[in-house]
């Protein structure tokens, strides 16, 4: 596995480990996420875990394992069928309901590699006070 695939996988590994999202049978989770980031890019994959971890946020008790990853495979096929996997980060971001900075927060994560490093601020920014006391 080269570098960069490898620094994918780790970054979908600790959203999954952040949560504990691969549940009891973490053999047949981790499998079958293997064969997840096969066929789609890692950066939809981690955005199709965070998006698929805040609809499932207030059900008790929290989904996970296999369950929770057909619900990612779920989103990431409608995102096929829309014709978001080739897509670049702007349409990504159009397409998700997560912003960037509540991905870092959910994930700890820097949402650059999902988002793109064009992000704009949810907050405005305020003016700098030009006066001296």
């Amino acid at each position: 596995m080269e570098l960069g695939a490898q620094l994918s996988w780790q970054r979908v590994k600790h959203i999954v480990s952040s949560y504990q999202l691969d549940g009891h049978d973490t053999e047949v989770f981790e499998h079958d996420l293997q064969l997840l980031f096969a066929h789609y890019p890692s950066p939809l994959i981690e955005l199709a875990l965070v998006e698929t971890l805040v609809d499932g946020w207030l059900q008790v008790p929290l989904l996970r394992g296999c369950e929770f990853l057909a619900k990612v495979y779920e989103l990431l096929k409608q995102w096929e069928e829309q014709a978001l996997t080739g897509s670049d980060s702007v349409t990504r971001q159009r397409a998700s309901t997560i912003a960037p900075d509540q991905f870092q927060q959910i994930t700890g994560l820097d949402p650059t590699p999902i988002f793109g490093s064009d992000r704009s601020s949810s907050q405005p920014s305020l003016p700098s006070s030009g006066s001296s006391g």
